[in-house]
Order: C-alpha cells, then structure tokens, then sequence
C-alpha cells in the first residue's frame, strides 16, 4: 500500500475518532439528565408526571426505531442549521448525535430502574430531598450499567460513523466506499475493516475495565 493511501487512512481513522468522540460527549450531556428524568417521572417514582413521562418516551422511541441512514436524511434541513452544512465531518456528528441522544436516555433509564427500591426507601425516610436521591443513590449504584451502556453506544457509533461516510460524511466509511469500493481495490477495504475491528475492540475493552472498576459489587 502506497505511502499516500497510509496517510488517507490516517486522516480518515482521526476523523472517524473525531466524530465518534465528539457525538459520544454530547450525547451524554444530553441523554443522561433526559434518561434521569424519564426514570424518576414514571408512575410511582419520586417525580411523578406522567404526562412528561409518556411524551417525552414517545419522541425516544421515535427517533430510535428510525433507521439511521433514514435518519441521517430526514434531518437534513436541522443539519444545515446547526453545522452551516449537511456534508463533512462536523456536519456528520448532528445525526450521530441526535441518533446517541435516545439510546444513552434508554441505557440511563433502564440502569436507574434496576437500583433497589429499598435504598431509595430508605433515602426518603431519612428526608433526602429528590436531587440528593438522584445524586447520591440513583446515579451512583446505576453507574456500573450506565457505563457499560456508554461502551455499547459508542460503538454502535463507530458502525454509524461508517455508515454516515455514505452521504458525505466523511471517515473510515467514506474512504472504503470511495477507495475501496468504487475503485476496486480491495487492500483498502480491508485496511479499512481491520482499523474498524480494532476500534471496537479497543473501546469495548476499556469500557468493559472501567464498568468492572466503578462496580462497588465486584470485590
């Protein structure tokens, strides 16, 4: 493979990192306090409001049953809004992370739920207000799911970030289409799965550790 394809791959696996990363912090910025929410406003938790509840699941489920390269293009016009474009790698992180955004709200939801009732009991029978229930009990004995459904967000994302590379969006996906697709060369395709397997690879195993290292039931 010629010097000038290493450096395509290059840039094209740091973009691939840029928009991944930067979708993946957003995301959580915002999924996270959404999937809060959605966890305490459900009948019988502590901040009940069940119309807040059902509509703001309703948009979560919407927006995560739509398929993403479907998504990518529905978006378009917001895209633009946001990014001043709809092609380039910046452009690319606004679906990345408006598809992050309900799937980290689930995860969060789903990992507060599975907290025992019986410590939020007990928080409420000492007088802890709402917010000290969220920051003391619900957020910190969910951690441990919460991260390892932050590990499987970001690599749905790498697999995203490869789609998105279909439309424009530059990345490892845009190179194998362009490179490795349309121009028959089938080193760079593969070049481009193998760098792929091992982003995944190495995400998965670092939040695998860090989901064991923040689990206080793992002696």
């Amino acid at each position: 493979m010629s010097e000038q394809l290493l450096l395509l791959l290059a840039e094209a696996s740091w973009q691939t990192v840029y928009m991944v990363a930067a979708s993946g912090i957003i995301g959580t910025a915002l999924g996270l306090p959404l999937g809060v929410l959605l966890a305490i406003t459900g009948r019988g938790e502590i901040l009940q409001s069940l119309t807040f509840n059902r509509v703001a699941g309703a948009i979560v489920n919407a927006t995560r049953s739509t398929p993403f390269i479907i998504l990518v293009v529905a978006i378009i016009p917001f895209t633009r809004l946001v990014a001043g474009s709809s092609i380039g790698t910046t452009a690319a992180i606004v679906p990345l992370t408006v598809a992050a955004v309900p799937f980290i709200a689930r995860i969060v939801e789903t990992s507060i739920r599975e907290v025992d009732p019986g410590l939020v009991e007990a928080a409420q029978a000492m007088g802890a207000a709402p917010r000290q229930i969220i920051s003391k009990v619900l957020l910190p004995e969910s951690l441990p799911g919460v991260v390892a459904g932050l590990t499987l967000t970001l690599v749905s994302l790498i697999g995203y970030s490869a789609m998105v590379g279909a439309v424009g969006g530059g990345g490892l996906g845009d190179l194998g289409i362009r490179y490795g697709y349309q121009r028959f060369r089938p080193e760079m395709m593969a070049a481009v799965v193998v760098i792929l397997i091992a982003m995944v690879q190495i995400v998965q195993s670092l939040g695998d550790g860090l989901a064991r290292k923040v689990n206080k039931r793992i002696l």
